[in-house]
């Protein structure tokens, strides 16, 4: 087990070092000249004067060799400093938490509703297998795979907000806001999460334990309850840190639909403004806290699954 845990630490500074690479190389794999855009979204007009940007060019330190730029980027990485926004000439720490505390809060919801839906229909589903409760439970989590936010986001909103006015068709500003993008994000998962907790039930319900539990007189809810129930649920703690790790830069959809300011307007934004600064710090905040949700929840699997910690012993 201290094998395992010292393999999947050493595998997540690896990972966050790759990450901060390639988010530093975003400047250079935009198209355009970065310090022209800037000029030009602070001043109006297309003739951007060559000493003007040269000037800026040599404030930003983007003359420098590009291992310089990157040591010197990670230096204040290391240190909290994201740097100054271009277009506001802010602290890019500024805009990125107040955004990230919103995308975090509209991602833990949703899974949580996820989660709560899946447990249900993935237990019914496995206690009647084959049956047409098993059958259409199967069959409508399924059909969520085939509906894509871009696609279900205006569907709700032209049903909902425009055509039954029961719910808002945008803005972050009450429960009653949260309602449909938070029906968008959770749709995806739950049928993820059903298909995990069914497989995870069913298997538990042939295991040698939980038969010589019935054979000891333990009733069949019992059964159930003690031991085929947290078997469906083991699979859980990674599929949620992955989906929470994919929707908290895969909300940019959602949040432009719904204009919720969040990361992913925020991201959206930057990178209209060619703000490199902001995309970058915001990048490199939810690459970074995906990488380690996932690595938390591979070793909180590990933990938990017996075979896990045999294997790894």
């Amino acid at each position: 087990m201290t094998a395992f845990l010292a393999r999947r630490t050493a595998t997540l500074g690896v990972t966050v070092l790759l990450a901060s690479f390639v988010v530093f190389l975003i400047p250079y794999v935009t198209p355009g000249d970065p310090v022209r855009k800037i000029i030009r979204s602070r001043v109006a007009g297309e003739v951007v004067d060559d000493a003007a940007a040269q000037g800026l060019a040599l404030e930003l330190g983007l003359q420098d060799p590009l291992a310089v730029q990157y040591l010197r980027w990670l230096g204040r990485l290391a240190g909290g400093d994201l740097g100054l926004s271009y277009a506001s000439r802010t602290p890019v720490i500024e805009q990125v938490l107040p955004a990230l505390w919103i995308t975090v809060s509209l991602v833990v919801v949703s899974l949580g509703v996820a989660a709560a839906v899946s447990v249900v229909l993935g237990a019914v589903a496995a206690l009647q297998e084959g049956r047409p409760a098993d059958r259409v439970i199967t069959t409508v989590t399924q059909a969520f795979i085939a509906m894509p936010e871009y696609w279900l986001a205006p569907m709700l909103v032209l049903v909902f907000a425009l055509q039954l006015s029961l719910l808002p068709s945008a803005g972050w500003e009450g429960p009653a806001s949260a309602v449909l993008p938070v029906a968008v994000l959770a749709l995806r998962p739950i049928s993820y999460f059903t298909s995990a907790v069914r497989e995870g039930m069913l298997e538990a319900l042939g295991a040698e334990h939980v038969v010589a539990a019935r054979a000891r007189g333990l009733s069949h809810p019992q059964a159930v309850w003690r031991h085929v129930l947290p078997n469906g649920l083991l699979p859980l703690t990674t599929l949620v840190a992955v989906w929470f790790a994919g929707l908290l830069g895969g909300s940019v959809i959602v949040e432009v639909v719904f204009a919720i300011p969040g990361m992913g307007r925020l991201l959206f934004d930057a990178v209209r403004n060619s703000d490199i600064p902001l995309a970058q710090g915001g990048v490199v905040v939810v690459v970074g806290l995906a990488v380690v949700l996932t690595t938390a929840a591979d070793l909180v699997h590990g933990i938990l699954n017996p075979r896990i910690r045999g294997r790894h012993a």
